[in-house]
């Protein structure tokens, strides 16, 4: 059996991406944080303890965390945010689908109501077939709605979010990151 520092110093890299599990962070975490190894996760539902790890790791490297990494959903809940500060009075629910064994409220779409001051209660789960991944934001105006809508329709949305993240963090120092913070500038209005 190999170890994971022995992995690291046999086979270096510049980051890790990590989609595996919650705990998983406990077992590579600080030996990548000691070498400086960039650390992506796209793991979900982190609890206290996960995310007090994320911090302590970040303040040897650079660290990034997004429960869904796929830049299409972090443009959703931007603009979302945009939206909500126009008009902060809104009504809004968010409506998620997902495929028939996913269990819970989708990390994404706590994610979105953590964004917008919502109580879980505006969160309304679909669960069917084999759905990858549908998030909607919907604001309701007197006599209007307007709708938000990301849908992935391949897995593969995550693997290009995370190396979009690992581009954008490459020159970043260290500290702890999300896709806010990567997206900021591009929503940024250019004077000329």
């Amino acid at each position: 059996n190999i170890t994971v520092e022995e992995l690291l110093d046999m086979h270096p890299v510049d980051v890790i991406i990590d989609f595996s599990s919650t705990d998983s962070i406990f077992v590579y975490g600080k030996m990548a944080a000691e070498r400086k190894v960039t650390i992506i996760s796209a793991i979900s539902h982190y609890g206290d303890v996960e995310k007090e790890l994320l911090q302590e790791l970040s303040k040897e490297t650079t660290v990034f965390w997004s429960p869904n990494i796929t830049l299409g959903v972090n443009y959703l809940m931007f603009a979302s945010g945009l939206l909500k500060n126009i008009v902060p009075d809104v009504d809004i629910e968010v409506i998620e689908e997902h495929f028939k064994a996913k269990e819970g409220v989708s990390g994404t779409a706590l994610k979105i109501a953590e964004k917008l001051d919502l109580e879980k209660e505006n969160i309304n789960s679909v669960r069917a077939g084999g759905i990858v991944g549908k998030h909607e934001v919907v604001f309701g105006f007197p006599y209007q709605t307007v709708r938000l809508v990301h849908e992935s329709i391949s897995r593969e949305a995550f693997g290009n979010g995370a190396l979009f993240a690992a581009r954008e963090l490459a020159d970043k120092p260290k500290g702890l990151y999300n896709f806010e913070d990567i997206l900021r500038p591009y929503f940024e209005l250019k004077e000329g």
